[in-house]
């Protein structure tokens, strides 16, 4: 008993390096460590005070639990209001137990306000978006991550309430953190029926016996006891509302995929986090972040849905330099992975009409201790939800005996375990598999934030000009502008402009009669498509890296002035005298 004693205290004094130093947080921010829930408000906060000229911190809303859901808005003043100019949105942590997309969006934050006036790229950012910035969209999952004993893999529910195994009671069996390690491990007993034997190279794996071989060892799954007395173990754990799968956009209900909820944005957090979202119509590219797999996933979610080939070319200008700044991340359709309804990244295309991205952070392949890096490359989405029966786990276990002086991985003890008696208890530690160790956060982090940063600077920047003024007729003149958008990013999805999910952009002609205006389809042959009313108006919308010429036959003299106005991209203005 004194042994595990010691061993628990040793163990919780490793364990705190990956929160250390609570209290005062300045900054610059710190990213060799992980922010818990309180500490995340208290550094969004800490990142307020030290640039008030540039943020506002808001109240989103607040959680089942009633946590705060807050967001650190960016924004120059000095160069427009923000919702004058192309806004970009950023959030992090929708599941409880993706805490190192928190630290994304964190360092994100930080990045553009402590290099503002230093760097070209970050300043003008700064200067010509809107940012807004929600580091944890799950604020409970986060909470009970840190503060509760976990697997890498629980805390991810928005907690309301679920009868999982139909009796009556909520919530009332989940993993019980049986030796009070702050981490929900795995239990094995030995049993010379069982399934599995020692590994000859590493005693702490598990290989199944052969048929006909004689077993050593079976698994019990998680730590935990028969908190209800059913006779069954962890079978009614928190939740399960998958905030993920709970948004507006083609939600399904729970008999289609688990974690639903009874109705789309039945969860108040999200509920409120859309009503944000909707507040700021000026938003035209967007990123959730996510923590496992290494990818950049796009929408549609599920193959039966189709986008438009504009839309598919305007993302592959972000994603196709984006693995490029991850290395070792793929860029695909989120189908590809599996599909998936009511997701966030849909919502905000198809409801919001902004481009939107997953990016799934940490590649567990990158935990490697070999000389050699050729070979075959594991499937990172296999090897989060695997345990220790693979050789890629012996090599993990040396990447955790030699690079991270044994923090992931708690080795078997024994246990007097209440139903089963002797157990051992082991395996990989709620900080492991799924989030990378501090010491590698630092590159995480920058990395995908300067993916925001690349789509920020592909947002689209509209330039207007009158370009050719000819009179042909008494107090008549023929008037051309010409409208070019020098980014990759349309003014506008295609997708948005087919559902007229909102007014198209518009250029608006004052100052004198239009006689007839419309779009020049052919600028050598002087061929032009009228417009056959209210030609002083024109709808269109700019794709990325385009432009656009408008012939107008105005009568009057005078200034006259071509106005082009867009939700989600900066107004412009020209004027010229008659």
């Amino acid at each position: 008993m004194r042994h595990n004693i010691l061993f628990i205290l040793l163990f919780s004094i490793v364990f705190s390096g990956f929160s250390a130093n609570k209290g005062k947080i300045e900054v610059p921010l710190r990213f060799d460590r992980y922010y818990d829930y309180e500490e995340i408000i208290v550094a969004m906060q800490a990142l307020q005070k030290a640039y008030p000229e540039f943020t506002t911190l808001d109240l989103v809303g607040k959680s089942e639990e009633g946590r705060d859901i807050y967001a650190l808005t960016i924004n120059n003043p000095k160069t427009g209001n923000e919702l004058s100019k192309p806004g970009v949105y950023v959030d992090g942590n929708i599941h409880g137990n993706e805490v190192q997309a928190g630290e994304v969006c964190l360092y994100y934050a930080q990045m553009l306000l402590t290099k503002y006036g230093e760097n070209k790229k970050i300043t003008t950012a700064v200067d010509r978006n809107a940012h807004y910035i929600i580091p944890v969209v799950n604020v409970d999952g986060r909470y009970h991550f840190f503060e509760d004993g976990h697997t890498p893999s629980s805390s991810r529910s928005i907690r309301v309430p679920k009868d999982d195994d139909r009796d009556g009671l909520f919530d009332e069996d989940a993993p019980d953190d049986l030796d009070g390690d702050g981490s929900i491990c795995q239990m094995r007993i030995k049993d010379e029926f069982g399934n599995y034997k020692l590994d000859s190279e590493d005693k702490r794996v598990l290989v199944r016996v052969k048929p006909g071989e004689k077993g050593q060892y079976s698994l019990l799954g998680y730590e935990g006891i028969d908190n209800d007395g059913d006779g069954k173990l962890n079978e009614d754990a928190e939740g399960y509302l998958d905030p993920n799968r709970n948004w507006g956009y083609n939600w399904m209900p729970p008999y289609v995929q688990r974690g639903a909820g009874d109705f789309p944005l039945s969860g108040v957090g999200l509920k409120a986090i859309h009503e944000f979202i909707a507040a700021r119509p000026n938003i035209i590219i967007g990123y959730a972040f996510h923590n496992s797999g290494g990818m950049w996933l796009r929408v549609p979610a599920e193959k039966s849905t189709e986008i438009p080939a504009a839309d598919v070319a305007a993302y592959d200008v972000i994603g196709k330099e984006a693995i490029k700044i991850t290395p070792g991340y793929v860029y695909m359709p989120a189908y590809d992975l599996y599909p998936t309804y009511g997701d966030f990244d849909s919502h905000l295309f198809f409801i919001h009409g902004a481009y939107a991205f997953v990016g799934e952070l940490f590649m567990r392949s990158q935990e490697t201790y070999k000389a050699d890096k050729k070979g075959p490359k594991e499937d990172d989405m296999e090897s989060i939800m695997g345990d220790t029966r693979t050789g890629r786990s012996r090599e993990q276990l040396k990447f955790n005996d030699n690079v991270t002086q044994g923090e992931l991985y708690k080795e078997w003890k024994p246990f007097t375990h209440p139903v089963y008696g002797e157990v051992e208890i082991g395996g990989w530690v709620k900080m492991s598999s799924r989030l990378p160790h501090p010491f590698m956060l630092q590159d995480l982090v920058h990395r995908n934030a300067s993916v925001v940063l690349l789509s920020a600077q592909h947002t689209p920047e509209i330039t207007m000009n009158v370009f050719e003024i000819k009179k042909i007729g008494k107090n008549l003149h023929q008037v051309r502008v010409r409208i070019e958008n020098k980014k990759g990013l349309s003014s506008m999805t295609a997708q948005a402009f087919k559902d007229k999910l909102y007014q198209q952009d518009v250029l608006k002609v004052s100052g004198g009669k239009v006689v007839a205006g419309g779009k020049i389809t052919n600028l050598r042959l002087d061929k032009v498509s009228y417009k056959k009313t209210k030609p002083e108006v024109q709808f269109f919308a700019m794709p990325g890296h385009s432009r656009a010429e408008y012939q107008f036959l105005i009568e009057g003299k005078g200034d006259i002035t071509f106005k082009y106005i867009s939700q989600k991209a900066k107004n412009a203005t020209a004027v010229t005298k008659l």
